[in-house]
């Protein structure tokens, strides 16, 4: 392990001193998140996060910071964590949310490594990387109980969840999403894991305009619905929710597993049991999957949601 870099934090603002104090390294086999400002629970830090994706730090900034912070944070970062070969910034406050290399090499294209699976992960074509380092402990619960099922991940983005549930034996896993490209990035990945694609399914399909070509690949013994808080032309959540989770019992084995996923702070998990009561009663809560415990949340209710219901027709 290398301890907490101190050295010089007294030269910069109290912003990097706070982050490398809760910057812990004595793992990192795995990609993961280092620091979680965005939960509020570090006041004046709410606009950081950073990531490890072997071999670069990724810094995400909700608002600007000045070139010398970002410069003497690079530094810092890089004695920190050992293996480090390149440290870049994406400015989620700017349009486009643009990346920029503060401290290495320019990689573009990384490997996340993750309970022993593989995904692509891409800086600077597109504002998302490919994989949501929250979901980690969601991934090893389909991972964990997927073994012989037949498997819809609805809203799959790059398929992550299908990667999980392939390498935990599904017998089949279905993925829709309506970027084409996204779902592309999903075929990679399965690839990059050396699974049979055979087993899997790539729907480029609007989802609520689908419902007929999800029920000809079912039943389904698993159900993840993991969708955007909103999507434009797409999605709205708050809106959206009952339609998916109506239509459950057109596409589920009894006995299936839901997983009903919600990442909007302004929406608890009371929002959930409430759209399962309105339109589907027949869903049994079974419990919650928690974040990873750096996602630290100021406020009970506002991080990541992901709750397991069981299916009984």
């Amino acid at each position: 392990m290398r301890g907490f870099f101190n050295g010089y934090s007294w030269l910069l603002g109290s912003s990097m001193s706070a982050i490398v104090d809760f910057i812990s390294v004595e793992n990192l086999a795995e990609s993961q998140r280092l620091f979680h400002g965005r939960g509020h629970a570090f006041p004046g830090l709410e606009h950081i996060c950073v990531d490890w994706f072997e071999p670069l730090v990724l810094i995400t900034l909700y608002k600007e910071e000045s070139v010398a912070w970002l410069n003497d944070t690079a530094l810092q970062l890089a004695e920190l964590v050992e293996g480090c070969k390149s440290i870049q910034v994406q400015h989620r406050w700017q349009r486009n949310a643009p990346f920029e290399c503060l401290w290495g090499d320019a990689i573009n294209e990384a490997i996340a490594i993750e309970s022993g699976n593989r995904y692509h992960i891409s800086l600077g074509s597109a504002q998302n990387t490919g994989l949501f380092l929250d979901m980690k402990n969601g991934r090893d619960w389909v991972q964990a109980h997927a073994a012989s099922k037949n498997v819809l991940n609805l809203f799959s983005y790059t398929c992550a969840f299908s990667v999980a549930a392939i390498a935990g034996g599904a017998e089949q896993v279905v993925n829709i999403d309506l970027s084409k490209a996204s779902l592309a990035r999903g075929r990679d990945n399965h690839r990059l894991n050396r699974q049979d694609t055979g087993k899997v399914k790539f729907q480029g399909v609007d989802i609520f305009k689908s419902f007929g070509r999800l029920k000809r690949h079912g039943p389904y013994q698993m159900i993840i619905v993991d969708p955007p808080s909103f999507q434009k032309g797409s999605v709205n959540i708050e809106k959206d929710y009952g339609k998916i989770i109506r239509r459950i019992p057109e596409f589920a084995d009894s006995g299936a597993q839901v997983m009903l996923c919600l990442n909007n702070p302004d929406l608890d998990r009371e929002f959930i049991f409430e759209q399962v009561k309105t339109h589907c009663p027949a869903l049994a809560h079974e419990g919650d999957i928690s974040p990873p415990e750096v996602f630290k949340e100021a406020h009970t209710g506002c991080g990541l949601k992901v709750m397991i219901f069981n299916y009984s027709s």
